[in-house]
């Protein structure tokens, strides 16, 4: 019987398992690093397969829409941001303040890329448009995050400097992807048949930042810091800022006159957050003591917008393939559909 919408995927009980075993048996010592070389080597070999993955052609396809892609981008940084910090004062008490510094952190992530197009296919979308406005964002938060996390984090974060953090991400996480994307032409097709293992490097690094990060913080006394409380109070906050977002979203693209298909581009690229980018910008920029609270909200919004997503991409595919009265015809661009995708942790 297939698994409801509503449950968990397998990434997200791996997730869960990895931090219970974090939990109960923390890395220490030389065991601890050897698994941050391990994270380091796992994330720069993922960042390389994604360089040798990107396709120049799907992104040319999608870049002439200039004014969808500005709103996804101000979305990503501008709005979320505003919204961390605007309802701090509101949503901060239901949280420790370690926690809400990963709220916070969350807001100034890029949006997320194979999770984002896959929900604007599944929907009908602008599918050209949905990859060159995710692509845009996750590189540009190489440079954006963490000028922001400087911006926006609560002060006394033991974040690095902006310009030190820029480094940090260029060195570990950008110049893997460049070197990726230059070797395309001779690695590209290998890449593309072997899918499955791109996802398992992907899926793996991601788990290995998660264990040594919450190694890390659980020795410090994470669960200690963290009432059960919080953590209930972290659903709600995440909840309000997904709520928020999508309306946002939603909203300005119809004011705005977008068709119907760009609307679902605008929605699902512009209310998203990417774990797979910000879990290995989060080892990059904050102190490993701290990261554990400071993934948490990640995390948790990941798991929140796959589910939520899903249940508006399945509604926005059951609209007529006719116009309606009073709504724009979908993009021709729409029309370019892909299969429907499996939703993976992005």
């Amino acid at each position: 019987m297939a698994r409801s919408r509503f449950l968990p995927d397998n990434f997200t009980l791996a997730l869960v398992t990895t931090v219970a075993l974090a939990s109960l048996l923390p890395a220490s010592g030389n065991v601890a690093h050897f698994f941050e070389r391990l994270t380091s080597v796992a994330i720069g070999l993922l960042f390389f397969l994604h360089g040798a993955k990107l396709s120049r052609e799907a992104i040319v396809a999608g870049v002439g829409h200039w004014r969808l892609h500005l709103l996804v981008l101000a979305s990503t940084f501008v709005m979320f941001p505003l919204l961390g910090w605007a309802l701090k004062p509101v949503l901060s008490p239901l949280v420790t303040p370690a926690l809400y510094t990963g709220v916070l952190y969350l807001c100034v992530l890029p949006a997320t890329v194979q999770s984002a197009i896959a929900f604007t296919s599944m929907a009908r979308g602008n599918v050209p448009a949905a990859i060159c406005s995710a692509s845009v964002s996750t590189l540009l938060g190489v440079f954006v995050t963490p000028l922001l996390v400087n911006l926006v984090v609560t002060p006394g974060v033991s974040a690095a400097s902006s310009f030190d953090a820029i480094g940090s991400i260029l060195l570990q996480l950008m110049a893997p992807f460049v070197a990726g994307h230059l070797m395309r032409p001779l690695i590209g097709g290998w890449v593309k048949r072997h899918a499955a293992m791109l996802t398992l490097v992907d899926r793996g690094s991601i788990l290995l930042v998660v264990y040594t990060a919450f190694s890390a913080a659980v020795i410090e006394g994470l669960w200690k810091q963290v009432p059960l409380g919080s953590l209930f109070g972290l659903v709600l906050v995440c909840a309000v800022i997904l709520a928020l977002a999508l309306g946002f979203t939603t909203l300005v693209a119809r004011k705005l006159g977008f068709s119907k298909a760009d609307e679902i581009t605008i929605v699902f690229c512009g209310s998203k957050k990417s774990l797979a980018s910000g879990i290995p910008m989060a080892h990059v920029l904050f102190a490993s003591s701290a990261v554990g609270a400071i993934v948490l909200p990640v995390m948790l919004f990941h798991q929140m917008q796959l589910m939520v997503c899903a249940v508006l991409a399945q509604r926005y595919a059951r609209r007529p393939l006719e116009t309606l009265p009073g709504d724009a015809p979908d993009a021709p661009s729409a029309a370019v559909q892909s299969p429907p995708a499996k939703v993976t942790a992005r």
